[in-house]
């Protein structure tokens, strides 16, 4: 196995899921979601937080609140 080879193994973890309000649901099967923030694998058992309106998952509060005041300059200053 190459370096490519293990790049493809990963990608093939990567699930691809519809964000609801409370709950999501799986689309393509995986392992772990990407950070919308960061870009952080997020194992699908750790994923807590998400934004169903951008369709994002975030790695954490402070990931999600950053990009919430991304979307929102001046907003809850």
């Amino acid at each position: 196995m190459n370096a490519y080879d293990r790049d493809l193994s990963s990608q093939a973890d990567l699930a691809v899921l519809h964000y609801g309000d409370g709950e999501f649901a799986v689309l393509k099967p995986g392992r772990y979601v990407l950070c919308a923030v960061t870009g952080a694998r997020i194992p699908l058992d750790a994923l807590r937080y998400w934004n169903p309106v951008t369709q994002e998952a975030y790695a954490g509060a402070e990931q999600a609140l950053a990009r919430w005041r991304q979307l929102n300059p001046g907003a809850g200053r």
